[in-house]
């Protein structure tokens, strides 16, 4: 299997699949910036050996072509972070990309315009890969956000490029970071579930079951459980049809000798809101016209002493409404305890949007060992699914 390190890219065109979906203001202002910084060392590779970057991304979900969701919005701030005048072709295929393609000379950059624009892209159809194939001499797939999307960017394409195909470094991050949380594990083990919805969680949640010491779970989804095992949850986020699943799941953390950690007291509120009256109470025991938005105090100190004794942590999902300042006080604990643990010596994973958006929130991002770019595909890769956009590398 080719590398990115082991690659010769003198005069070789790369085409890229990169993740540049960020979120733009109404001024298409990009608002943050962080999956283009994560593919900045595989493009500089590949410039740094001589060769040329073709980049390819999807952004947002039009419906054909539609100027809000256009790739030209991003073009002078890439041009900036890359430290290249990035060259943009207003068809992903077609004539302006093939010209542009074919002028294009070592250690210049063409960005492409957005892959969504046409439905091909999604269906994964052989032919549009092979439009996009003809551009380049290589592929790189460094897009681990669609890597569980069988596209014709992030899998089909690999065909046309049996000896030339490989990750980048995001790529090639994720996977092992993955990987060593499941298979070169250090004990013990703990993995954070946070969140609202047990449903949405169900999967990873079994999956790890044969693998953690510790399954910490906080969140929305703790009064599912609560209420799974007789207690009062007042008006507090529940799921009904997975009373039993939650069940299930108790019952099997039992028999896996899992330690399942719930939370013991909550902080609750009269109203969804930042300014509601709040008080903390056993979770067990939440009057009626109450609802549990975060944990309170005894639970933050019994999840803290678990994942700073932990070797490996994998956090999903925020454990209260960290949103608003008053029901963030558990996420922050959770995220401090975490980055001790990994002062310590622990590897610490953190994936899904919303752990990752608590990460970057209090700027911690520097200080746990690696923070996922992809929150479906990193979710189906731990519970064991193929994902198309590795597959069609590693075969």
């Amino acid at each position: 299997m080719q590398t990115i390190d082991s690659y010769n890219f003198s005069g070789k065109k790369a085409i890229i699949r990169v993740d540049f979906n960020v979120p733009l203001n109404d001024q298409f202002e990009i608002t943050d910036d962080t999956r283009i910084r994560a593919a900045l060392p595989t493009i500089k590779k590949v410039l740094e050996g001589n060769g040329s970057v073709i980049l390819m991304s999807h952004l947002g979900r039009p419906k054909g072509v539609d100027e809000k969701f256009s790739l030209k919005h991003i073009v002078a701030h890439l041009s900036k972070s890359i430290g290249v005048d990035v060259k943009f072709a207003d068809d992903c295929i077609g004539e302006s990309a093939k010209t542009m393609a074919a002028d294009l000379k070592d250690g210049e950059v063409l960005l492409l315009e957005n892959l969504r624009f046409y439905d091909e892209e999604k269906k994964g159809d052989e032919a549009f890969a092979k439009k996009l194939a003809d551009l380049a001499d290589l592929w790189i797939n460094d897009a681990f956000g669609t890597a569980h999307r069988a596209h014709a960017s992030t899998a089909v394409i690999a065909k046309f490029f049996p000896n030339d195909k490989m990750f980048g470094y995001v790529m090639e991050g994720e996977l092992s970071s993955v990987d060593k949380v499941l298979k070169d594990t250090k004990r013990p083990l703990t993995a954070i579930m946070g969140g609202a919805k047990v449903s949405s969680k169900i999967e990873i949640i079994q999956t790890l079951m044969s693998q953690v010491d510790n399954l910490i779970i906080g969140g929305g989804m703790t009064y599912t459980f609560v209420k799974a095992m007789g207690g009062s949850i007042g008006n507090s986020l529940v799921e009904d049809d997975k009373l039993e699943t939650a069940r299930e799941i108790l019952q099997k953390a039992k028999e896996n000798n899992v330690k399942l950690h719930l939370a013991s007291d909550a902080l609750i509120a009269d109203d969804f809101s930042n300014e509601a009256n709040t008080k903390a109470c056993d979770v067990n025991a939440i009057p009626e016209g109450w609802m549990g938005l975060d944990v309170a105090d005894a639970t933050i100190e019994s999840f803290k002493k678990v994942i700073e004794e932990s070797k490996t942590i994998l956090w999903n999902g925020p454990v209260g409404v960290f949103e608003m300042d008053t029901f963030a006080k558990g996420t922050k604990a959770i995220a401090d305890a975490i980055v001790t643990a990994t002062e310590k010596g622990a590897f610490s994973l953190i994936g899904g949007g919303d752990s990752v958006a608590a990460i970057n929130k209090y700027n911690l991002a520097d200080k746990v060992s690696y923070v996922s770019t992809g929150g479906g595909a990193l979710l189906e890769y731990i519970e064991g699914k193929e994902l198309p956009g590795v597959t069609s590398i590693r075969g």
